[in-house]
């Protein structure tokens, strides 16, 4: 801190808005959910009292995932790094405050779920 010149009472500098990725995660890299990029995430019952209890880049997640949202489109809206994306969504879901949308990566045994999505895509127009 330094001083005011004319009061002599000391004047608070400004904190850096930069904040480095592995302070938000605790120095974590991964979540206890396998993300990929497509993941989708919503919100099944927004709380306005757990949006106050939350870190500032968590709470801006669950304010934007009130509608369904890709990780990607999170990562890129909000300007986070897509890694830090996937382990604050993944503490989100461990709280029960987003859920995570399965992908068809969640079916990749199950082939009657392939087999339709194969299906599907031969259905659409070329």
């Amino acid at each position: 801190m330094s001083e005011d010149p004319g009061r002599g009472q000391p004047v608070k500098k400004p904190r850096s808005r930069r904040i480095r990725p592995y302070t938000l995660t605790g120095g974590r890299t991964r979540g206890r959910h396998q993300l990929l990029v497509e993941t989708l995430i919503s919100v099944p019952r927004y709380d306005p009292a757990l949006s106050d209890k939350l870190m500032p880049e968590s709470r801006a997640l669950y304010e934007r995932a009130r509608s369904q949202v890709s990780l990607a489109e999170l990562s890129s809206m909000l300007s986070i790094p897509l890694g830090v994306v996937r382990v604050l969504v993944s503490d989100l879901a461990a709280q029960g405050a987003v859920f995570i949308h399965p992908t068809a990566h969640a079916y990749h045994h199950d082939r009657n779920v392939l087999e339709r999505i194969l299906n599907g895509l031969k259905q659409l127009p070329v």
